[in-house]
């Protein structure tokens, strides 16, 4: 029978989850914090350990530099079992020596599948061993991918590190996709250059981000280009390897599906933004220039109707009506009937 220390300073969670672990015939040894984890560890020397990460006295990260440091604990299977879910709490545990890192609200089939996975490759090892009295390397695929939180602590696993210097760029627009993305320290931008040479940013991501999910489409291109904004460190996983890890579970999917809709709603409000900002100039310029050919004065009104007002800036009419009434709401033009009287001439030019 295999054992287990359970270091978890919440007592439901705690006594829940053990519970569940003999269930399943394993000897569980629980510890109510970090200090007593380590003794424990020490005195047990279980066969895997799973420890929360926010706990008094000592937290999950020292507990695990503890075990490290001492030979007959060093080599034990740790998993972190955190409600810490940011990359940077991922990247931290991983790169500390720790075997998973889970996250809570705790997936028991998930816990028990990252349980086995240890277990075996720590069999493995200490076969080889045994038969060569050298250190291998034997590689586990990770356990099942169920959510963007998985996929992330996947990348920060298995992925490659790459830092980027500021204004270096990450890849071009046009050029074969190849890789998925995913920040973790730094800001990076996507953008595009139209006829004109002009630089239209389309989307800004910043630590924890995903980007590039277009490269999961087979002879893609990319759409934009990426470049970093600062000096960035971003993980990256060629498209073939997640293919092969969305290619049968649909949650994950669905979840990256979101993500990449999302991402393309925020790209149609700032073109709508855009737009509309186009259509305030556009209407304050017309109305200025009615202005001046009527030889406006403060007194007087502009008496034109809302179709030539729109044809002369070159508008729908409709969306003409929508910028008038939000420049009367914001008290820069009254509107009565055909006429409408400048009340800030000077924040009408300053749209202009």
């Amino acid at each position: 029978m295999k054992t287990i220390l359970l270091i978890e300073d919440d007592t439901v969670l705690r006594e829940t989850t053990a519970e569940i672990l003999e269930l399943e015939n394993y000897k569980v040894v629980t510890a109510a914090d970090g200090k007593k984890g380590v003794e424990q560890a020490k005195l047990v020397v279980p066969d895997l350990v799973i420890c929360d990460i926010m706990m008094p006295e000592m937290d999950g990260y020292d507990v695990l530099k503890s075990l490290s440091e001492d030979n007959k604990t060093k080599r034990i299977p740790f998993i972190f079992m955190s409600a810490k879910t940011e990359v940077k709490d991922v990247r931290k545990g991983m790169d500390l020596g720790a075997d998973d890192y889970l996250t809570k609200p705790m997936n028991i089939d998930l816990l028990l599948s990252a349980i086995e996975s240890r277990l075996a490759k720590a069999a493995l090892l200490n076969e080889e061993d045994i038969k060569s009295n050298t250190p291998n390397q034997v590689e586990i695929f990770p356990t099942e991918i169920e959510n963007i939180n998985d996929l992330k602590n996947y990348f920060c696993d298995f992925g490659v590190t790459k830092i980027y210097k500021k204004r270096e760029l990450i890849y071009e627009e046009n050029k074969y996709a190849k890789n998925i993305y995913l920040i973790y320290k730094g800001k990076v931008k996507s953008f595009k250059i139209d006829e004109f040479g002009k630089e239209l940013i389309t989307t800004i991501y910043k630590g924890d981000d995903f980007f590039g999910f277009s490269a999961i489409i087979d002879n893609s291109q990319n759409y934009e280009s990426t470049m970093a904004m600062e000096n960035s460190e971003i993980v990256v996983v060629d498209k073939r390897t997640l293919q092969k890890i969305i290619k049968n579970n649909y949650n994950l999917y669905l979840e990256i599906f979101q993500l990449i809709n999302e991402n393309l709603s925020e790209i149609k409000e700032q073109l709508l933004q855009m737009a509309y900002g186009s259509m305030r100039r556009k209407t304050a310029q017309t109305i200025l220039k009615f202005a001046q050919k009527m030889s406006y004065k403060s007194s007087s009104d502009i008496n034109i109707s809302r179709r030539d007002l729109a044809s002369v800036a070159g508008i729908a009419t409709e969306s003409l009506i929508r910028t008038l009434t939000d420049l009367k709401k914001e008290g820069i033009i009254e509107i009565e009937g055909r006429n409408i009287r400048i009340i800030n001439i000077d924040l009408l030019e300053a749209i202009y």
